[in-house]
């Protein structure tokens, strides 16, 4: 695809034009490129390579597809969040019904998505909170640079409160006798938050949210 076809595909229905139009023309064409040369131009032939596990795919799809290596050093340590990549292999379980090529085992293995909406949302909810130093950038509509101090600790923050959310959950129904793991995971609990906080949005809207512009939300 040429950036004019991508332009046109991505217009705007304001004057505002979407941003990041460059970045995502040489993502569509990288992406396309891999899947041409490497999996016969289908991604069904990586989900079936995967052999239906989520680990597998996820491995696959960072190791070929380079846009989708969201990592960052923190502390000196390397630190991995892979929104984009785990997203991908979620709903490719989701839209096959976890079935078939899609019924992946080890689904649960895989954090929510972290981005900018869920932390909103914990934060929102107070399963999170933020220091007066954070609130304040974040109100003064401050622009954080991906890999940024305070960007990954929001991130790496909400995926480690969504999976307290999610163990405590299980502990819950655990002690009424009823096993939840195949219906409890973080997967669902991200499509849950996401849900909500496009359902409650005026509630949520004296919540600000981190502002990133990257190519891995």
């Amino acid at each position: 695809m040429t950036l004019d076809q991508v332009r046109h595909v991505f217009r705007s229905d304001t004057e505002v034009p979407i941003p990041l139009i460059e970045e995502r023309h040489q993502v569509l064409n990288e992406s396309g490129t891999v899947l041409l040369e490497k999996f016969g131009g289908s991604f069904l032939t990586c989900v079936k390579m995967s052999e239906k596990s989520a680990q597998k795919l996820l491995r696959l799809v960072l190791e070929n597809f380079p846009s989708y290596r969201d990592e960052a050093v923190f502390e000196k340590k390397k630190v991995s969040f892979y929104k984009r990549a785990q997203i991908l292999v979620a709903d490719t379980w989701s839209v096959l019904e976890g079935k078939g090529d899609g019924s992946f085992d080890d689904i649960s293995s895989l954090t929510i998505f972290a981005d900018y909406r869920i932390p909103q949302v914990l934060v929102h909810l107070k399963a999170m909170k933020y220091s007066e130093e954070l609130m304040k950038k974040l109100r003064e509509g401050t622009i954080f640079q991906s890999g940024d101090k305070e960007e990954v600790e929001i991130r790496g923050c909400s995926i480690w409160c969504c999976a307290l959310i999610c163990k405590h959950l299980l502990e819950l129904y655990e002690k009424k006798g009823q096993d939840m793991r195949d219906k409890i995971n973080a997967v669902l609990l991200d499509y849950h938050l996401w849900d909500y906080a496009r359902d409650h949005r005026e509630e949520m809207k004296d919540t600000p949210f981190h502002r990133v512009r990257c190519i891995y939300y």
